[in-house]
């Protein structure tokens, strides 16, 4: 299984393969850009968890892309460590100011690099910033992202979960289960990309439960793109004998066959014009009915 996923951002090419060859030999799976342009388009598109980043580039600054990376509700909490070949103390300064997590200077030692990039993982896991499996925000972010909701007016919740995953985890086991989590993922990305924009925020909450911050005009744009990839792709995860039954077939404990459906999305919606709210729990609470009464109609429509 993947540790993570990391973005390099180098116009070198031998340094960017020789970093790229690196890492992945260490186990973690790893985006490669060579303009800063390039790096921001795949930070939105599939969500890295780190990303080491050279100060020279071709088309922007390094301080660029990391202002940018900043003032995106959905790449403002990955981690930046800056790579360069400047050594002033200035250089320093304004990077760890526009928020960097740590900074390199060429040339560098390699199993140094690799420790720090490791330990700003560890560190972002720790404070539970992120998801491991996804690396979406999670925990103290979606609260801060909640709170933020309480000055604010026409916001949207779509909070949405995975029907029947731990039956599908039971069959095809839990890696194959965090390949349908990081597939979620990257569906609720390419829509928001596609019909959001980038102030909306996408989280996962826990297990199989997701949340996506929008605004009230284009939650159900958002609702019906998300759910008819979801719905389209997801029996791609199954056996060819198992989509052509439409169901999972599992024993209980006296050994009688029990069908269990694929896998569906439900999206429950809510808006500010559903308060009023008082406190981010009250939030939470109203969105996670709205989840349980649209997986309610999900299975009454089977």
């Amino acid at each position: 299984m993947s540790k993570g996923r990391i973005l390099i951002v180098e116009d070198d090419k031998d340094i960017g393969e020789m970093l790229s060859h690196y890492f992945g030999y260490k186990g973690y799976e790893v985006l490669y850009a060579m303009r800063g342009s390039d790096a921001l388009s795949l930070s939105r598109q599939k969500l890295p968890n780190l990303v080491v980043l050279d100060i020279m580039l071709p088309d922007m600054d390094g301080y660029e892309v990391c202002t940018r990376l900043r003032s995106s509700l959905r790449t403002s909490h990955i981690p930046v460590i800056f790579l360069t070949q400047k050594d002033e103390r200035g250089d320093r300064i304004a990077g760890l100011e526009l928020g960097a997590d740590d900074y390199i200077t060429k040339p560098f030692d390699m199993e140094e690099l690799g420790l720090r990039v490791q330990n700003a993982l560890r560190r972002a896991s720790y404070e539970n910033l992120t998801n491991p499996t996804t690396g979406l925000p999670s925990g103290k972010l979606i609260e801060e992202q909640l709170r933020g909701l309480m000055q604010k007016a026409d916001w949207a919740i779509l909070y949405m979960g995975i029907n029947h995953l731990q039956p599908f985890n039971e069959v095809y086991g839990f890696v194959a289960g965090a390949d349908v989590l990081r597939f979620l993922a990257m569906v609720l990305t390419n829509a928001v990309d596609a019909e959001g924009s980038t102030e909306d925020f996408i989280g996962h909450v826990s297990s199989d439960d997701f949340i996506v911050i929008t605004s009230a005009d284009r939650a159900s744009v958002l609702k019906e793109a998300i759910k008819k990839r979801f719905d389209a792709e997801v029996a791609a995860f199954y056996s060819f004998r198992d989509r052509e039954n439409g169901y999972l077939a599992l024993r209980d404990a006296d050994g009688k066959e029990i069908r269990v459906p694929l896998m569906t999305l439900s999206i429950g919606v809510i808006t500010d014009r559903d308060g009023p709210f008082s406190d981010i729990r009250q939030i939470t609470e109203v969105a996670a009915e709205a989840r349980r009464s649209a997986q309610r109609e999900t299975a009454q429509s089977r």
